[in-house]
């Protein structure tokens, strides 16, 4: 039985690891991640997780494990910026505000896909022009749904969460860990 890891996330394989767990194999899978015409946020997040899951290729005993971390203000998913000056846009638009982050987690194993998707509401704190232009010059916003990463610097713009940090981050380990559980696959090194 080997754990595959269907994603090029560097925080997800580190969050992996809390749980005493090394990938066997690291698959992300080539899929479109194109939010569908009027989709909504959370809906599309499972999508994604679920389509993650179905295109990585694996035998009957391997177990899977796929993601996908969407940010949402309202209606509107905020994705990975294209470029420094989206990322801004985003940063603008969080500015002050509340936002939602939803991480949902696909496991699958032969036929059959165990699911589940966390919401964490975050504040950022108002931010300056100064502060945005900082933020954007550590390059940190790269690669990163809404353009920040809790774990690095933008931790500083986070004054407040709810719910779960490790699903801010890429992979809510809770329930990460009971899917991998009921899909049988240890963790811990051996515990059932």
């Amino acid at each position: 039985m080997k754990l595959i890891l269907g994603s090029g996330s560097p925080r997800r394989l580190e969050l992996l690891a809390q749980l005493g767990l090394s990938p066997d194999d690291v698959r992300p899978p080539e899929i479109d991640e194109t939010p569908l015409k009027g989709e909504l946020p959370r809906p599309y997040c499972v999508r994604i997780a679920r389509e993650k899951a179905a295109a990585v290729t694996a035998d009957a005993d391997d177990t899977v494990l796929c993601a996908d971390t969407t940010v949402a203000v309202g209606r509107r998913i905020l994705g990975k910026p294209e470029n420094e000056a989206e990322a801004a846009e985003f940063l603008r638009l969080m500015s002050g505000r509340r936002h939602k982050v939803i991480t949902a987690v696909a496991v699958k194993r032969g036929d059959r896909l165990w699911e589940r998707d966390v919401v964490t509401a975050v504040r950022m704190k108002r931010l300056s022009e100064d502060e945005i232009a900082g933020y954007l010059s550590t390059g940190d916003w790269q690669g990163k749904a809404g353009g920040y990463g809790i774990q690095g610097p933008a931790g500083a713009l986070i004054p407040w969460i709810q719910g779960s940090f490790t699903a801010v981050v890429g992979l809510p380990l809770s329930e990460t860990a009971n899917l991998l559980r009921a899909a049988g696959h240890p963790i811990w090194k051996g515990t059932p």
